[in-house]
C-alpha cells in the first residue's frame, strides 16, 4: 500500500509539473502583458455599458474581471472593449483577444469552429420579442404579417426563420447589424417588432426615452446558452472555467465579498467545504499550483468581483431597473432548481 500511495504521489507531482511547464499560448500571453483583454457588448444596460469615465460595467463584465483576478491577482487587469456581436467571433479567432464575455449562444457550429473554445455557460437565456405597447400584442401568434427587427449574424433570423415558418406565418425582416442603427429602427417605427434573447430585451428596453412604452411577450422561442468563449489553449480555458466554478461554490457556502475576510480570519472552524475553497494548504491551493493561477486566486475573485449571487443581484436583480427574475428560473443554483451546478473544489 504504501508503495502504491507513493507511486501516486509522484504520478500526481509529474501531473503539476507537466501542466506548469505546458501553460499554453495564450495563458503566457495573458502573464507577458499584464492584461487579460476581453470583449463584450459596446452597450447593453445591465450586462455591459460604460460610465461616465467610459470603464464598463455590467453582469458580463464582472467575468472579465473574474478571469483578471485569477490569473492576475487584480480583477481590474482586465482590459474590456465594445464590440459587435459578429466582429466579437472573428476578433477571437484572428486571436486579437484573449476571450469575450458578450452573451454569446454556444451552438453545435459555432463550437466545432477551431478557432475558439466555448468554456461555461453563465446565463440560460431564450430568444423573445419586444413590441411598442401601443400596437396591443399580447403573444407572438399575433405577429403575422410583422417587421421584425434583429441583429445580423446571430442565432436570432435562424430562430425567427424557424418560428415564423412552423406557425405558418408570414413576416418580413430587417437585418441591421450596427445595435445603435437598429434600435433607431424599432424605436421609430420601422420595425413593428424587435426580436433577441429576451434578457438582450430588457436591456435594450432601458435605452428607448420612454421604457415602458415598450412590453416583451411572454413567448420564448428558443434555447440560448450564453457562454464565455475565449481562444483555444487548455490552460486559459480551465483558468476561465474553474474560476467561474469558484463564484458558484462562494454563493452554495454563502461566502461573499463582504463576509470572506471575516470567514478566512477564521478559517479553521469553517465547515471544509470552505477551508478547501479557500486556504492555501488545501485544494485552492494545489489548484493554484497546477493550473498557474496566483496563489490565493479563490480569495481574489470572491473579494475583488463577489460570488454569482452577488454579481446577478447587483446587475440584473429586483432592485435594478432590469429586475430579471431568478428564482424559480435555469439561472438559480441547482440546490435551488436552476442549471447552475457548483463543481466541486478538492
Amino acid at each position: 500500500m504504501k508503495s502504491t500511495a507513493k507511486l501516486f504521489a509522484v504520478a500526481t507531482a509529474l501531473t503539476i509539473t507537466a501542466s506548469q511547464v505546458q501553460a499554453g499560448a495564450v495563458m503566457d500571453d495573458v502573464k507577458a502583458n499584464d492584461e487579460v483583454i476581453c470583449l463584450v457588448n459596446p452597450n447593453s444596460p445591465g450586462f455591459s455599458v460604460p460610465d461616465s469615465q467610459g470603464v464598463f460595467q455590467g453582469f458580463n463584465t464582472e467575468f472579465c474581471r473574474m478571469t483578471a483576478a485569477a490569473i492576475l491577482g487584480d480583477a481590474d487587469k482586465a482590459s474590456i472593449r465594445g464590440i459587435g456581436f459578429s466582429d466579437s467571433m472573428k476578433t477571437i479567432v484572428a486571436q486579437k483577444a484573449h476571450m469575450a464575455s458578450r452573451s454569446i449562444t454556444r451552438t453545435g457550429t459555432r463550437d466545432a469552429n477551431p478557432g475558439m473554445s466555448f468554456v461555461v455557460t453563465t446565463f440560460y437565456d431564450g430568444q423573445g420579442f419586444m413590441v411598442p405597447k401601443k400596437l396591443g400584442v399580447k403573444n407572438a401568434s399575433e405577429l403575422s404579417g410583422a417587421t421584425v427587427c434583429a441583429e445580423e449574424g446571430s442565432t436570432t433570423l435562424l430562430n425567427i426563420a424557424d418560428w415564423f415558418t412552423d406557425n405558418d406565418m408570414q413576416y418580413k425582416v430587417e437585418n441591421i447589424n450596427d445595435k445603435s442603427a437598429r434600435m433607431q429602427a424599432f424605436f421609430s417605427g420601422k420595425c413593428d417588432v424587435l426580436a433577441s434573447d429576451l434578457t438582450a430585451l430588457a436591456s435594450d428596453r432601458q435605452l428607448a426615452k420612454t421604457p415602458s412604452d415598450y412590453v416583451l411577450l411572454p413567448n420564448i422561442i428558443s434555447n440560448e446558452p450564453l457562454t464565455l468563449v475565449a481562444r483555444p489553449d487548455t490552460a486559459f480555458e480551465t483558468a476561465i472555467f474553474w474560476s467561474f466554478q469558484v463564484m458558484l461554490n462562494a454563493e452554495r457556502l454563502g461566502v461573499t465579498s463582504e463576509n470572506i475576510d471575516q470567514v478566512v480570519a477564521d478559517l479553521d472552524n469553517q465547515p471544509k467545504a470552505v477551508q478547501r475553497l479557500l486556504g492555501s494548504d488545501s485544494a485552492a491551493g494545489e489548484m493554484a499550483t497546477a493550473l498557474g493561477l496566483v496563489d490565493d486566486w479563490s480569495y481574489q475573485i470572491i473579494k475583488q468581483v463577489g460570488n454569482y449571487g452577488e454579481v446577478y443581484d447587483k446587475h440584473l436583480g429586483s432592485q435594478t431597473a432590469l429586475d430579471i427574475t431568478r428564482d424559480g428560473t435555469f439561472n438559480a443554483l441547482v440546490s435551488n432548481g436552476g442549471l447552475l451546478y457548483p463543481h466541486p473544489i478538492r
